[in-house]
């Protein structure tokens, strides 16, 4: 029987993470869903593979890439996901944890909203680094905000337009998304040096629509603050918003770009 949905982790060395992220999302189907589990290991040395085959579950399949990315996760999934068959895809982080009930939810949500193409819910952050974990989930609850109000304004535009000119409404595992959306879009952008998930669901949304759950379907793992990872990070994510916004303009018009970007800064600031 096809699986209502299919799971793509890429992962690299993080053969505990890894496990705790598969068996969450393996956990969905005490809803009735029935869910198949991809998990690409992007290792050298393949550090997934006894945790994950430890698992004894026909429902989860292994893969070691014969050739590691360098740490291009865009590149991995892109690979997997024409490996699965199932009508919904969830493409989860490996130090993720997929929260309880949240498959069925969106999936009802889909089924409901025939003309959305992706579902996304709230992030619950958890970590043990106090003073992270609490502006994350300042972060995230202003987050859920700000899409609660997008879905009242009604068109997929003010989506996008948090996502372009706003701190991100969502993040990669919080979605679930139509397969045949996946052809047309192209997969994930592998030239982006960060933030793939943000310029792949922006232009899922933009195309197709979102529908906006107000739970949490996401527990997401936060680290300990590092200021070198900070600062490369943010010359990263400064190179590839310049990439999306290009492309954003070349396939919805400069016309479109500046009026988004225009009411963002006098309507969505206000809101």
């Amino acid at each position: 029987m096809t699986p209502d949905v299919s799971v793509v982790v890429p992962t690299f060395r993080r053969p505990v993470l890894v496990g705790e992220a598969v068996r969450s999302a393996l956990s969905q189907a005490d809803d009735g869903v029935r869910v198949e589990v991809l998990v690409l290991d992007d290792s050298p040395e393949g550090s997934a593979r006894e945790p994950v085959l430890a698992l004894g579950d026909a429902r989860v399949r292994y893969v070691k890439r014969d050739v590691p990315t360098g740490g291009n996760p865009a590149t991995v999934r892109n690979e997997g996901w024409p490996l699965t068959t199932g009508r919904y895809l969830h493409f989860l982080d490996d130090d993720d944890r997929v929260a309880p009930g949240a498959y069925r939810a969106l999936m009802q949500a889909l089924d409901v909203k025939a003309d959305r193409g992706v579902a996304f819910g709230r992030v619950a952050p958890f970590g043990e680094d106090a003073g992270v974990l609490a502006r994350q989930t300042a972060y995230f609850e202003d987050a859920a905000r700000r899409a609660r109000v997008a879905q009242r304004l009604g068109s997929r535009r003010w989506m996008v337009a948090n996502m372009l000119f706003r701190p991100t409404v969502l993040v990669n595992s919080a979605c679930l998304i139509r397969r045949e959306l996946l052809p047309a879009l192209g997969g994930y952008d592998a030239r982006l040096p960060l933030v793939e998930d943000v310029d792949f669901y922006l232009r899922a949304i933009r195309r197709a629509g979102a529908v906006f759950l107000d739970r949490v379907v996401l527990e997401y793992r936060t680290g300990a603050p590092s200021l070198m990872h900070n600062e490369r990070d943010a010359s990263k994510a400064v190179s590839a918003y310049r990439l999306i916004h290009e492309r954003y303009r070349r396939e919805w018009g400069a016309a479109e770009h500046t009026a988004l970007r225009l009411a963002t800064r006098t309507f969505l600031r206000w809101l």
